[in-house]
């Protein structure tokens, strides 16, 4: 039998929740719903869901509280869209920190909340099989270079702190948690495309260009990202994963 994607919606509007459900479920989606995190949790216990549609403005703990949790405990692969009514641009920023995958404002189109995800759950399997993902509160290791995820930042061996683009920062979360994996660009753009599409619709090659840029790599002689002729790029270093210090 064919696996039908089972959809949880956690928001505290009940005529959303009934709506998106509906339209959800005449597409062809299982769906359960949720009014706050309480419910939230205990659907999880008890039930495997293939995607989470969060609502950030809730009473109680919000969205982005019971993203951050999600991403710190046991349902951490589960991947997360969030829905907001703010149009701010910090919260769409916050969200995607937090371990969102996606990001829809509201008011929104089914239509489109439909295609996002599906899309968010073809990037989700696009993943090669037997990965270490690092999570948000951690430090990653590689060479001569540590990556505080929380802080988003890079430091060279000196602890000097060098700035990266958001976009670099994705591609480079990308690489790290698929380390000595050949990644194909249509992986490495479908692993970022979808928290900012315009850029990485240009080349995923530049990308790379630049982010090697920021490592010092030589182009010619990589150490870190290698040109694998044919088929992609490969992170070749070892990753080591660490609790930051307090």
């Amino acid at each position: 039998m064919d696996h039908v994607d089972q959809i949880l919606i956690v928001d505290d509007d009940r005529e959303i929740r009934e709506l998106v459900s509906g339209y959800l479920q005449k597409n062809g989606l299982r769906t359960s719903v949720a009014a706050d995190g309480r419910q939230m949790r205990s659907f999880l216990d008890a039930n495997a869901v293939d995607l989470i549609v969060l609502d950030v403005m809730m009473p109680g703990d919000d969205g982005l509280v019971l993203c951050r949790e999600l991403r710190g405990g046991r349902h951490k692969a589960i991947p997360i869209l969030m829905l907001t009514a703010r149009t701010d641009e910090m919260d769409r920023i916050l969200g995607l920190e937090m371990g969102a995958d996606d990001y829809l404002a509201k008011p929104f189109a089914a239509r489109e909340l439909l295609a996002r995800i599906k899309a968010v759950l073809r990037r989700t399997r696009m993943l090669p099989p037997n990965l270490q993902i690092s999570e948000a509160g951690q430090l990653v290791t590689f060479g001569d270079w540590r990556l505080d995820t929380v802080a988003r930042h890079l430091l060279d061996k000196e602890g000097t702190a060098i700035a990266l683009s958001g976009a670099e920062y994705r591609l480079l979360r990308v690489f790290i948690d698929h380390p000595q994996r050949v990644l194909n660009r249509d992986q490495l753009l479908s692993l970022t495309q979808g928290r900012d599409a315009e850029l990485f619709d240009r080349s995923i090659d530049l990308l790379v260009s630049r982010l090697r840029q920021r490592l010092g790599d030589d182009a010619r002689e990589p150490t870190y990202i290698k040109t694998v002729r044919s088929e992609g790029y490969v992170f070749s270093v070892p990753v080591e994963i660490s609790e930051p210090r307090q």
